[in-house]
């Protein structure tokens, strides 16, 4: 017999392809779910768009048959909408939670899946945590939705320790190091002597070539700013790279991720010439309770969400010797075009070529948004995600469903694509300390 998925509003709206990752399973849609989301549809965030996209996949499906009946997808699962018999049933055997209308329908059809069909295991799926310990009180297995779920610890770094002699390690700075490893593409390595534990050397391997290279010792300011750490120089050097058009940044506050890309990126623009512009952008969601409207120009709206930015800017042109004799601000930056800020709510449809794009504080983004803005990179553009997953203000992800986790455990080993995991607090020894004890 085919085990029986109950699927819950939330499950829709986080993934609109949740009905076809049950290959072989019968999935279940309590018609309760198609009411609630018939709410979101009209909306312009990424719930709305979640919330249509499943409305026309199912059409779709409603043109095979009879929803009620069970249509068989083409993964093999059969979808199937349930209607409970009698709306009142679990308020009059339970009589709780009586204003959470649609979770007791939604319970009621999973309770109705498990009572008609005594020989199936029958599984209530929801991302809230109350519903499913109300399924599990009344009986029904209930758990997380998790298809793409990364726990923290199991997160990719980017980077390892290996003991090499120290011949191995002169290789290294040579003609290039092999090491007997399963190493990623773009992964880096901290080479230790295992004779002289205090000899190290940074290394990165080619995947293409198969060997681990030794950084180039870096002496001279990108923008008046230098590595402080082991992943600093890890980061710093796969923004620099123009081979590499993913980069990902993931770090508690303070480690130097944004600093670091838009020191890179501006680099790139203004020095090397490399790329047209840069591109900031950033999710918005207010920490705390939100001041509401902001009156003026987009601009002028943006410039609150901003101002992390600026701030960095500021500081860059400070450190930069030459742009500190001319007396330049990062108004000129936006004047000249070389630099500009833009919402990630307008950059739907767009084609964005010869462009070093960061977007900021990505962990408040769906896995779904993260694809939207992947899929607007156009020719020779470079792109950075930067965020902390502890940090997450979106409430419809978590730290393990987030976009930027997702985007890290997608793209890991891809040749075009790198990440770098940062620790160390570079910002302030309070901040350092505020980081690690709070």
């Amino acid at each position: 017999m085919k085990p029986i998925y109950v699927l819950d509003t939330n499950v829709i709206l986080h993934d609109p392809t949740a009905t076809t990752r049950f290959p072989g399973a019968t999935v279940v849609l309590p018609i309760y779910v198609i009411e609630e989301l018939d709410r979101f549809k009209r909306d312009i965030s990424g719930l709305g768009r979640n919330a249509r996209e499943f409305s026309r996949a199912l059409d779709e499906v409603r043109q095979r048959g009879k929803l009620t009946e069970g249509v068989t997808l083409d993964n093999g699962a059969v979808l199937r909408v349930s209607i409970v018999n009698d709306p009142t049933a679990l308020a009059k055997a339970g009589g709780y939670a009586e204003g959470q209308k649609y979770d007791n329908l939604i319970l009621e059809c999973a309770v109705k899946e498990q009572r008609e069909h005594p020989d199936c295991e029958v599984t209530f799926i929801s991302q809230d945590t109350n519903l499913r310990i109300r399924a599990d009180v009344i009986g029904l297995k209930a758990i997380d939705y998790e298809p793409d779920r990364v726990e923290m610890e199991d997160l990719y770094g980017g980077h390892r320790e290996a003991d090499v002699s120290p011949e191995q390690l002169q290789e290294a700075f040579g003609s290039g190091l092999v090491l007997d490893d399963d190493f990623h593409a773009n992964e880096f390595v901290l080479l230790r002597d295992i004779t002289r534990p205090n000899h190290t050397g940074l290394g990165r391997f080619y995947a293409d070539q198969g060997l681990i290279r030794a950084l180039p010792r870096r002496r001279d300011v990108i923008w008046g700013i230098q590595p402080r750490n082991m992943e600093q120089s890890f980061a710093l050097n796969l923004l620099l790279d123009d081979d590499v058009k993913l980069v990902t940044l993931v770090g508690k506050a303070g480690t130097g991720k944004t600093l670091l890309a838009l020191a890179a990126a501006l680099q790139k623009v203004t020095e090397d010439d490399a790329y047209q512009k840069v591109l900031v952008s950033r999710p918005i969601f207010p920490l705390g309770r939100d001041i509401g409207y902001l009156p003026g120009t987009v601009e002028e709206k943006l410039d609150p969400w901003m101002k992390p930015i600026h701030d960095n800017l500021d500081l860059l042109l400070n450190l930069n010797p030459a742009a500190r004799r001319q007396g330049r601000g990062s108004q000129e930056l936006f004047d000249l075009g070389l630099l500009e800020i833009e919402p990630l709510t307008y950059i739907r449809g767009r084609s964005l070529p010869r462009q070093y794009l960061i977007i900021d504080e990505a962990q408040n983004l769906t896995p779904h948004e993260v694809k939207t803005i992947l899929t607007r990179a156009g020719e020779d553009s470079k792109l950075v995600f930067t965020g902390d997953p502890y940090q997450i203000d979106n409430p419809y992800v978590d730290t393990t469903n987030n976009g930027l986790v997702h985007l890290v455990n997608k793209f890991q080993g891809q040749p075009i694509a790198g990440t770098v995991t940062l620790t160390r607090g570079e910002r302030s020894p309070l901040a350092e300390l505020a980081a690690n004890i709070l």
